[in-house]
């Protein structure tokens, strides 16, 4: 991930920080009874930063290549490197099995303004308990036996409408055998600092007995839990409602064990018949169903379950498809071998007359034994979450209804944990004794200086202290001003004439001279409009008529149409099948005609055809410890995975890379498809044996070194750290390795967690050098004490000012460390980069770098969005191993794209 220095004092080695906090205290009690790096942050990321050593002298592919053998070695020799990392740092040394160590905390940060701030984190105190673990329960004492069999009987609460009425008995066979004994002194251990690998088998018993009692009244999603009963629901349209809940996680901390507790909405689907639903996508239903609304009301429904109004017995169905055929077409052979239709069934059956024949029936049961179930007698169970990308609409709908200011939202985590009532429950506190606070911790934190930002020297302001976490360009000319000769627009929106056209990209244009661009201010062709319906043919009609005059289209300037969902065709066609560089508007804000919104596409369009729009001054002035002290690659990477059901797409990995040292301040971005929901980048560094050339060596990382080296990782799961660390930075080695025997170049990998639930709040909320306007946080703010890891290096950074509601800190965690970076280096480096972002004047929540590999990332998936979306539910039964192997590549993104952040 990138980081930037810069803004208040930077210490140069790692002597001047104070040494580590003492340890939390651990409860006994008496009675017995849960990418920053090298080479390479959210909805959960990563993001990590490398600084490297100077680039190879012959980084050429034929040149200097090793051999296989000598790459070969490099895994070997890292991950014994990774495993001897903490032992070296930590005196005296771990006792720990652990097969990736991760570098200690450095010691703690100093730069910046002091302050205390709460933390949605309630401290747990715990009593010694004998804690044992049987396949599948924890018990807080032992058992009368180690190992025993048990036969039960219970009745059938399902049984089939043609069995007779006597309920029917099913036999169980259930064997209780002790598995382990999970050490409560392990923990006690880890968290005096004396033990350096989390006993999480043992936080993990302890996360389940604090989950016990609310997964039983509520309903569970992950580590959340919801109800009608925690909080108003509403509705958010086309059959989907929100239901409103808390998130709570068991977290080992400096202070103690600590529990995670944050309020939080999610999407459900509506307890209605289906047809109800069916009407969002098809208001008359006394006609077949097109083709295409079929496919759409398919993928909507595939996994729903339903209940029948007519069944005594409300026994549940998955939703595993639905017919081609409408029902009254829709024949089937009974359990005598009778053949007849569903209309025929329900007839004869239940006296029932089915309304809608014209509708196809759902699908359930298996594709031997299919299941017909009419729409008009089948409701969607309630409590089941909706897990598909909420539209425009929906998502606006609840934010209005969930967004909380700061002091709203710390009062109703705290009501939320009250109401939990954790030591009134008699497992959790007299069987287990755990003992959680009943308020938030306070914790101290500090306010690092905003970084100064560097302009063109013709403007009027040639840099800017920003304040709050955001600045303007009034007054203030781009660093680098990009170049556009050869341009045009077309206009896809039918509400918008020519003239207004015309007069947007007039106003546009002028916008980007202004700002420091060398705009052309004639198009090449004349400013278009096109048939929405004909997009296709419009892009390839354009960039054919700027190619028969012998010129190449730098930039595309495109009004979407007026309905949404072109956007992600047209980036497809633009960007892997013509080569153009596009900016796409929306026709609302294309009307305006306002400055603002001018000086904002300005911003985007002048790195999509190479400029910068800022930089750090302490990056020009080459004062960024590490960083500007030797030529430095900063890297981000992230993967985004397809929607639930989406079951025939792949995953998508994207890395980007600075190209600019020292301003590293301009990023070039690669992708690639992977095997569904793979979470570690495969693509980083390839080799294979071609019978003619040998060795071939690629991959992204390689790629992108080749064109120049600090890496930012983001998406990761704490669990998947030490694996994540182990396969992506022995392929860092690999790559470095390939272009130059020997090169291996210090390396800085850092996991950006976007997506954590710890929430920061001022101590006092009357103070305005404490708060910003809106009550939050000021940006900057960052905690690497009480509520961070025991031992690891990790920090808390909330670098922007919020728009709305509370604003969410990142959480940064250091995997490994060869440039030995101080707390404070890297904690300002991060947040000073974080003022960088091209696509505004203000400073983001996650470093750019994470930032822009989600971008492109995300931008890929539109590539292959209209390819499997129709069909995407259809794969169900096919293995993960069959779907793996069918993993089609990424269309190849043109050479002239690639070279510009094409991203943004």
């Amino acid at each position: 991930m990138s980081r930037s220095g810069g803004g208040g004092r930077r210490p140069d080695s790692r002597h001047d920080q104070p040494t580590q906090a003492p340890a939390p205290p651990f409860q006994r009690g008496t009675d017995r009874g849960s990418h920053y790096g090298s080479g390479a942050a959210p909805s959960s990321s990563h993001a990590a930063s490398t600084s490297t050593a100077p680039a190879p002298s012959s980084p050429s592919i034929s040149a200097s290549a090793p051999s296989s053998s000598s790459v070969s070695t490099l895994v070997e020799e890292t991950e014994q490197k990774l495993t001897l990392a903490a032992l070296a740092a930590a005196t005296p040394p771990p006792s720990s099995s652990q097969a990736v160590g991760f570098p200690v905390r450095p010691g703690f940060g100093t730069v910046g303004r002091k302050c205390v701030v709460r933390a949605n984190h309630f401290m747990v105190q715990l009593a010694e308990r004998d804690i044992h673990h049987y396949d599948s329960i924890y018990t807080a004492g032992p058992l009368p036996f180690e190992s025993k069999e048990f036969i039960i009987n219970l009745p059938d609460s399902d049984p089939r409408p043609s069995s007779s009425t006597r309920l029917r008995e099913r036999q169980f066979r259930v064997v209780i055998r002790l598995a382990s004994k999970p050490d409560l002194y392990t923990l006690q251990q880890f968290l005096r600092r004396r033990h350096f690998e989390a006993p999480y088998e043992v936080i993990q018993v302890l996360a389940v007995v604090l989950r016990a009692a609310p997964s039983e009244k509520h309903t569970v999603v992950g580590r959340s839990f919801f109800s009608t009963d925690l909080g108003p629901m509403g509705q958010l349209g086309d059959g989907v409602e929100y239901w409103r809940g808390y998130f709570q996680s068991l977290r080992p901390t400096q202070m103690g064990l600590s529990l995670n507790i944050d309020v939080s909405a999610s999407s459900f689907y509506e307890p209605i018949l289906v047809t109800e639903f069916v009407q969002n996508y098809c208001r008359d239903l006394s006609h077949p169903l097109s083709d295409e609304v079929r496919l759409k009301v398919k993928k909507a429904l595939k996994g729903i379950k339903v209940v029948l109004t007519h069944r005594e017995y409300n026994n549940s169905h998955k939703i595993t498809g639905i017919s081609s055929q409408p029902m009254s077409q829709l024949m089937f052979t009974d359990d005598s071998a009778t053949r007849m239709s569903v209309i025929q069934y329900f007839r004869e059956r239940y006296n029932i007359a089915l309304q809608f024949t014209s509708l196809p029936a759902l699908v359930a049961g298996s594709e031997a034994r299919p299941i017909y179930l009419p729409m008009e007698l089948s409701r969607i169970v309630a409590g089941q979450r909706y897990a598909k990308r909420l539209n425009e609409r929906q998502v606006i709908a609840l934010l209005r209804a969930t967004c909380q200011r700061p002091r709203e939202r710390e009062e109703n985590i705290r009501m939320m944990a009250r109401a939990n009532a954790y030591n009134e429950d008699t497992l959790v506190n007299k069987e287990f004794g755990i003992q959680v606070a009943d308020d938030l911790t306070s914790v101290d934190a500090r306010i690092l200086p905003a970084p100064m930002l560097k302009y063109h020297e013709t403007g009027r302001e040639a840099s800017v202290n920003p304040g709050f976490g955001q600045w303007n360009m009034i007054n203030k000319k781009m660093f680098n001003g990009g170049r556009v000769e050869v341009w045009t627009c077309v206009n896809f929106s039918t509400r918008l004439n020519r003239d207004v056209a015309f007069q947007f990209c007039q106003g546009l244009v002028d916008m980007c001279n202004s700002k420091g661009m060398v705009f052309n201010l004639r198009p090449v062709i004349p400013i278009s409009s096109s048939n929405p319906n004909q997009i296709e043919k419009a892009l390839v009609d354009v960039h054919n008529r700027t190619t028969q005059q012998g010129k190449q289209l730098q930039l595309l300037i495109i009004i979407l149409p007026d309905v949404s969902g072109s956007y992600g065709r047209i980036k497809r066609v633009c960007e892997t099948e013509l080569g153009i560089v596009s900016q796409c508007c929306q026709p609302r804000q294309a009307s305006r005609l306002n400055m603002q919104y001018f000086e904002n596409v300005a911003l985007k369009i002048n790195v999509k055809v190479g400029g910068r729009n800022t930089v750090l001054v302490d990056a020009v002035q080459k004062r960024i410890p590490l960083v500007t002290d030797r030529p430095t690659i900063i890297f981000g990477a992230d993967v985004t995975h397809p929607q639930p059901g989406e079951d025939s797409s792949p995953s998508i990995a994207a890395v980007v890379a600075s190209m600019d040292w020292p301003e590293v301040a301009k990023y070039r971005g690669l992708v690639s498809a992977q095997a569904h929901h793979e979470e570690i980048i495969q693509d980083l560094y390839k080799s294979i044996q071609d019978p003619q050339r040998g060795f071939v060596h690629g991959g992204m990382i390689r790629m992108l070194l080749m064109l120049f080296h600090l890496c930012a990782r983001d998406g990761v799961g704490e669990r998947q750290f030490s694996q994540v660390l182990l396969h992506e930075m022995n392929a860092i080695r690999q790559a470095c390795a390939s272009l130059e025997e020997g090169y291996a170049p210090p390396v800085t990998f850092v996991v950006v967690q976007k997506r954590c639930r710890t929430r920061l709040f001022p101590a006092e909320n009357n103070r305005c050098d404490l708060t910003d306007r809106s009550g939050n946080i000021l940006p900057g703010t960052v905690v690497d004490t009480e509520i961070c890891h025991p031992t690891e290096f990790d920090f808390y950074l909330n670098s922007h000012a919020a728009i709305q509601g509370t604003s969410r800190p990142t959480r940064y965690h250091v995997l490994y460390d060869e440039n030995r970076f101080t707390a404070d280096g890297l904690q300002v480096l991060t947040n000073n980069l974080c003022y960088t972002y091209a696509r505004c004047t203000r400073s983001v929540s996650v470093v750019p770098p994470a930032y822009y590999a989600y971008l492109a990332a995300f931008r890929a998936r539109y590539y292959i969005e209209d390819e499997t979306s129709a069909g995407g539910s259809t794969d169900g039964n096919r293995s993960t191993a069959e779907r793996n192997l069918a993993i089609r590549p990424l269309p190849v993104i043109k050479d002239n794209v690639k070279d510009v952040m094409f991203y943004c």
